[in-house]
This record gives C-alpha cells, sequence and structure tokens, in this order.
C-alpha cells in the first residue's frame, strides 16, 4: 500500500505465482494478502477485494465483508476509526473500481482486529440537483446497512453540512459491534392473532417518570422490570414505538409556554434502519444496545409476550432538500427518493421526503431490513407507519399489485411474523380495508372513528357502531379478509389518550410551538362538562364511566384488540394530541395514577379475562345469523338510524350465550331481555358500578333470576351471561391450538 498523508490508499491488486489478483473470498479461507501498514490501534489490518453481498457489513472468516450500494458515485472511501470520538480516522481506504466495484456495489474485505472499531463512508459523483444528483466527497455517511450506530449529531442540520476541507464531520459513525448473544432457548411465543391484545407503548416514556421505580429507566432493560404489571393486566403483544436509531435533538424549536428545547420523542425520522435507538440502552459502551434490546425481547418472551416494532420506511430523518444527509442522499439520492422531474423531493408523508420503495434496490433494503430484525433480534411482527407510501411507484403513483407488499407478505423469513399497516399516507392514499395483500391487518381508524361518535351520543350511530362491534364486515368480508384483518383501537399514540378523549373539547397543542397548526382537529371528543381537570365529581364520575364505556366495547369487538399504553390508568398528556416533540411530563408515564385509579386497572383486567373466557368473541369469522342476534331496547329490530344510540346484542357461544346492551342515548332506557339459553342471565359487566360490582370475578357475578326486563342509566354498557348448566364460570381450556398460526390471516 502506497501511503499518503495520513490515510491508507490500496494499491492495484499485486499477483501471486500463478498470476492471479489477490482476492478475498468470504465463504472460505482468502488468498494471501499483503499486510496493510495502519496507524492508531488499528492493527494489520488486509484489504481484499471482497464480495458483493450481501449488503452491509457482515462477519467471515478473520475479518469482514462491507458491501454497499451506488449506482452513481464515481468513487467511494472507507473511514476506520479506533474509537467513536475520532475526528480524523485512523485509516482511509479509497475503493478501486477495478477491484472493488461490481455492478452498482462498492465493496471490500477486511481482516484483522476489527470488533469494536468504527467506519464511515464518503461518496464522489455528479452534483446536479436538477437530476437528483448531490454528491459531495467531504460529508461523512452512514452504512444503510449499519447495525449499529454511534455519535449521532445533536442537530443534524448545523453538524453535516460541508466541510470545506476533506475532514470529516466528528461524531457521525457506525460500528462493526459483537452480534453474539445467548438466547437461552427463549423461543418466541407465537401467539394467533384470535389471542392478540396489543399494548402500544414508548421505550423511553414507559419507565422514565421518577414514579416508575425501575432500576434502568428509559431503556430496554427497564421494559423488563414492568413485565409482571403487563402479565397481570392480561395483555399479550407490546407494540414498541420506533426504535430504529433516530436523532432526538433534530427539532430546532423551543415551547413557547417554558423555553425548553423540544426533541423528536416519538422517533418517526429513522437515520439508520437496521439499528436499534442507542439512547435507550443507558450508559453503556457503544454496540451494548444490541445485547440491551436482545435482552429486552428475550425476557418478554420467556414471559410469553411477543415484540411488534413500529417502523419507518416511508421516509427518512434526512427530511427535504435544506434537512441533513446521514446516508441514503448522500449515497444515491436519485435512487433511494422520490424525485419530482426537477429533483426536488415528493412529499407523500408530511416529512420533506419519501423512500423510493418499489425500486429493486430500496425494495431490497426494507426487505433485508425486517429479515435482520426477525433475525437478530427475534422480533414477532412490524408495524408500518403510513404504509401506503410502500405501494406507491417512482412517479409517486399507487400500484394496483405493489411487489414490495407482495414480498413481504410472501418472504419465507417473514411469513410467520405480524404484519401491520397504517393503511394511509399524506398524499392521499386511504386503503383502509383494501390494502393489497390478505396478509395484512389494518389500523381500523373507522373502528375507532365511529366508535368515539357512538359514544359521544351522535345521532344515528347504532348501525355503524354494530358493525365495527362484529368485525368491520364491511370492509373486510368482500376481500375474503376476516375480523382479524382489523385492529380495532379508541386511542393510539397519535392523538388524544383515552383520558383525554373524554375531558378535552378540543386539542391543546401550544407547546408544540407550532401555532396550534398540528394534531387533528376533528377528535369526536368530549369533555363531558367541563375542560381539563376538574373537582367536580358528577363530571368525574361520567369521565370514568365513558372510559370503561370505550374499553368494554374494544375487548368486546371482533377483531384484534390495541390499547394505547396508560390508558388503563387515566394517563394524560393535558389535552395534547400530538406530543411527538415532548419528551417530558406531558408524555411520560406517571405509574403513581396506576394507584389512584386502580379501580380501572383491575376493570381492564377483567375485560381481557372475560374476552379470554369466551372465544366466541374473537373467532376469526364473522358472525353468521345464527351466531347472532340484534334488538332494539324493546326487543324488536334496531333502529340503526335513529337519533338514539341504543342496542341489545345476543350472541350465542360454545359455552355460553352473552347478552351485550348498550346506553349511548342521553337518558336512561330499559331493556326487555332475551330468554336466558339456560341458567339465568347473571351480569358479568356493567359499567354504571363502582369496583368490584363493575366486573365482578368469575363465579361471583350476581344472577337477575327471572326478571325479563332491565334498566340501563345514560351511558352504560352492561353484558350479561347465561351459561350452560354444569359448565365452569371461567376460562379452563387451552384455546391457542384451535387459533392457528401466529402470522396466517383466513
Amino acid at each position: 500500500m502506497a501511503k499518503r498523508g495520513s490515510a491508507l490508499v490500496p494499491e492495484r491488486p499485486r499477483a501471486d505465482a500463478a498470476g492471479q489478483s489477490v482476492k478475498s473470498v468470504c465463504s472460505g479461507k482468502p488468498a494471501n494478502e499483503a499486510a496493510t501498514p495502519t496507524t492508531g490501534r488499528l492493527h494489520a489490518v488486509q484489504i481484499g477485494d471482497g464480495e458483493p453481498l450481501p449488503l452491509g457489513l457482515h462477519e467471515c472468516w478473520n475479518g469482514v465483508n462491507l458491501a454497499v450500494f451506488s449506482r452513481h458515485a464515481t468513487r467511494m472511501t472507507l473511514l476506520l476509526f479506533d474509537d467513536a470520538a475520532q475526528v480524523e480516522p485512523t485509516a482511509r481506504i479509497n475503493f478501486d473500481p477495478r477491484r472493488h466495484r461490481t455492478g452498482d456495489i462498492w465493496h471490500t474485505r477486511l481482516s484483522g482486529d476489527l470488533r469494536g472499531k468504527f467506519y464511515a463512508l464518503q461518496a464522489d459523483g455528479p452534483r446536479v440537483p436538477a437530476a437528483g444528483h448531490v454528491f459531495d466527497p467531504n460529508r461523512v455517511l452512514l452504512d444503510p446497512y449499519a447495525g449499529a450506530v454511534a455519535g449521532l449529531p445533536g442537530n443534524g442540520a448545523s453538524s453535516l453540512v460541508s466541510a470545506p476541507t476533506p475532514s470529516p464531520a466528528p461524531g457521525i459513525r457506525c460500528m462493526i459491534a459483537d452480534e453474539r448473544f445467548d438466547w437461552e432457548d427463549a423461543n418466541p411465543p407465537r401467539r394467533p392473532w384470535s389471542e392478540t391484545v396489543i399494548y402500544e407503548t414508548h421505550v423511553r416514556g414507559l419507565t422514565i417518570h421518577p414514579s416508575s421505580g425501575v432500576r434502568h429507566p428509559g431503556q430496554y432493560l427497564g421494559v423488563i422490570e414492568k413485565i409482571p404489571y403487563f402479565q397481570a393486566l392480561g395483555v399479550t403483544t407490546l407494540e414498541l414505538m420506533p426504535v430504529q436509531a433516530f436523532v432526538p435533538d433534530a427539532i430546532d424549536r423551543r415551547n413557547p409556554l417554558t423555553g425548553e428545547v423540544l426533541r423528536d420523542y416519538w422517533g418517526y425520522n429513522p437515520v439508520a434502519l437496521f439499528a436499534p435507538m442507542p439512547d435507550y440502552a443507558g450508559d453503556v459502551a457503544p454496540g451494548g444496545e444490541l445485547a440491551a434490546f436482545k435482552t429486552m425481547v428475550r425476557e418478554l418472551h420467556r414471559a410469553g409476550i411477543e415484540v411488534i416494532l413500529d417502523v419507518v420506511f416511508n421516509h427518512t430523518g434526512e427530511g427535504g432538500r435544506t434537512g441533513p444527509t446521514y446516508s441514503f442522499r448522500g449515497l444515491d439520492n436519485a435512487i433511494y427518493y422520490i424525485l419530482t422531474p426537477d429533483g426536488e423531493y415528493a412529499d407523500y408523508t408530511g416529512c420533506g421526503n419519501t423512500l423510493n420503495c418499489n425500486h429493486p434496490v430500496v425494495r431490497g433494503m426494507i426487505v433485508d431490513c425486517l429479515r435482520h430484525w426477525v433475525v437478530q433480534y427475534h422480533v414477532d411482527g412490524f408495524r408500518f407507519d403510513l404504509a401506503s407510501v410502500l405501494g406507491r411507484d417512482s412517479r409517486g403513483d399507487l400500484l394496483p399489485n405493489p411487489p414490495l407488499l407482495e414480498q413481504i407478505a410472501e418472504d419465507p423469513i417473514l411469513r410467520d411474523v405480524k404484519l401491520i399497516a397504517e393503511a394511509w399516507d399524506a398524499g392521499g392514499a386511504f386503503q383502509v380495508g383494501h390494502f393489497p395483500g390478505r396478509r395484512w391487518a389494518e389500523w381500523n381508524c373507522h373502528y375507532r372513528d365511529d366508535v368515539r361518535r357512538f359514544w359521544r351520543g351522535d345521532p344515528g350511530m347504532t348501525g355503524a357502531f354494530a358493525t365495527r362491534l362484529a368485525g368491520s364486515s364491511d370492509l373486510y368480508r368482500g376481500g375474503g379478509e376476516s375480523p382479524l384483518n382489523s385492529v380495532n383501537f379508541v386511542t393510539s399514540h397519535d392523538g388524544f389518550t383515552l383520558n383525554d378523549l373524554v375531558s378535552y373539547a378540543r386539542k391543546h397543542n401550544a407547546a408544540n410551538g407550532e401555532g396550534g397548526r398540528d394534531g387533528l382537529d376533528e377528535n369526536h371528543s368530549d369533555n363531558n362538562g367541563a375542560d381539563g381537570p376538574t373537582d367536580d365529581p358528577r363530571v368525574e364520575a361520567m369521565r370514568l364511566r365513558q372510559i370503561k364505556n370505550l374499553l368494554a366495547t374494544l375487548l368486546l369487538s371482533r377483531g384484534v384488540p390495541m390499547l394505547l399504553g396508560g390508558d388503563e390508568f387515566r394517563r394524560t398528556q393535558s389535552g395534547n394530541n400530538n406530543a411527538y416533540c415532548q419528551d417530558n411530563a406531558i408524555s411520560w408515564y406517571d405509574w403513581s395514577l396506576v394507584e389512584r385509579n386502580a379501580e380501572l386497572v383491575r376493570f381492564v383486567q377483567r375485560l381481557i379475562a372475560f374476552r379470554n373466557a369466551h372465544p366466541v368473541l374473537r373467532a376469526e369469522s364473522f358472525y353468521t345469523d345464527a351466531d347472532v342476534a340484534w334488538l332494539g331496547a324493546k326487543g324488536g329490530t334496531p333502529d340503526w338510524h335513529g337519533p338514539d344510540n341504543r342496542l341489545a346484542c345476543l350472541v350465542r357461544g360454545s359455552h355460553a350465550t352473552l347478552c351485550l346492551l348498550f346506553n349511548a342515548a342521553h337518558g336512561p332506557c330499559r331493556f326487555v331481555l332475551p330468554t336466558p339459553r339456560a341458567e339465568p342471565w347473571c351480569v358479568a359487566i356493567d359499567t354504571s358500578k363502582t369496583a368490584p360490582d363493575d366486573a365482578p370475578d368469575f363465579g361471583d357475578e350476581p344472577s337477575l333470576g327471572a326478571v325479563h326486563e332491565i334498566g340501563l342509566e345514560t351511558g352504560t354498557t352492561m353484558v350479561l351471561v347465561s351459561r350452560r348448566t354444569g359448565d365452569p364460570p371461567g376460562p379452563s381450556w387451552d384455546n391457542r391450538a384451535e387459533d392457528g398460526k401466529a402470522g396466517e390471516m383466513s
């Protein structure tokens, strides 16, 4: 190797005695390679040609192979560092296109002691913005396939601008991390969809509040400490908000009310798709986040709890033209992003850029990334943010049969994982009920809106409410799908918490510093007589009852229920319905509310237990006339479109008959009861009562005896049970085997 200054540049390959070029072969022992002189602590690193596949950095015989895609780059440089804080690299290796390029892939093989070291890339090429090319040889870039990253800048826009000299910007590094891990025979639970109860939460927000009482607040390991709570509650699956590495301090704005610097709390602006968020690992050495994340998954699996990741493949944290450059823009902007004919970024995401998901290269990267999280981290599924973008072509048009969505659904590695689509985007696509492919479950926003409006008392909502309760056949039956394609939710991270839904008539987002322009304006919420916190006992009683009504509806509905974390103990965001930038007490879980709202926590526990005890509520097929009868308050046909939202529903299960009564009208009413199946009706749920009478333990439900009519107060859900004589009152069977495979839809 010829030494140029402090950097190392490989010479042309030398020939061995037989006249063959020296070449690394990752599948076996490499040919002899000349030792490369090094500086610093990178001892005796040898450089070989390498292989073009697989992409990214992978260990091979006595070293690592690095392969990076860039079609339009004319020069690629690899920077090696001993530690993440170094400004100048220990070694700089220019790729010789004759040796280190195959097609559009730049590659090399490094042998030697490299584990724990760091690397980055620089790419040169045309700078023609109108054609989409914005190469800058001075920018330091992440490998798009990097499995671990360190030193992400505090504010991307200021620290990643082009440097006036060839020196790299400080801080941004990929790590050659140790991926070995002992899973200790802890296997994924593989829960069927019909058995799934999802709990959506945020790794940091779950335990960062001082009230959490954990030893690892805000960390992956802190999630483990809440496992007993999840088990007691009865949830089966955690859906974690983004853990793909992002830059929390990328928001250049302050809270206008307090002056506090705002941060990207949610994390929907990834910069390294394959790398777990380092900040959630606490004070560990770089790369320690891999073991921390895997430990979290292992212990959740050991407890029978699945892990679904909320993943972002529709855009990146690079934003629009004036945004920071971390990776994709600097390596091949014209390939990775959807661009307009004049080279501007098409924005179907509301975040400044849109990934060109159905380009074969980008499509392959996304599938590789999903496989990576399944194989390396054992995750059980994915929720795809703004998933309609994944069905757009390079012009931004929606494809009738998107190859990416088909490839994800049919990939042999991903066949058993759960796939959930947020079936819309910011470019006008709305595909709820007809998202391409039968394997995909969908966030059902129709469920959210119709259930909210029914319980708010909006006139004419009885028919829509019954449709959602029964599994949304209007959306899924026509495509040959099932109720299990519907992920039912009343609240999610995106919007009000459940407490705020019944406490605020409008959003209160001033703290976000966007002048109230952010967040949905139409939330179908109701403050029940006073806006925000109140000491009025009547208002508080009605709010609690409405929360119970909404939760009861969710867990009595066919489909897959999803709880927003903290709703079960009335977590509040003080009326903020878009707390994406609030990494503070607005978003954090205040665990003192668990004790303060113990009645509600118990109620949710009983609802989940009741759902488990009655498989008819979570069956994978739509109700037939033999399964269900819909009744009005007087026992006849319901007034589907009338002004008063009142409904009775008789559900016939194999072990018991259920009578579900809902009164969302602005006044009490009496319901004529159908004749019980065998034993007299017993009251299993009554939201007008306080604990424990709102949801008695199995076997303690009060009997109605020979009563043929019952009164319900305004805003009340009541569930009656009539069991066959001799049947046990609670769950006494294992239904897992009869419900089918975890990742399959019928």
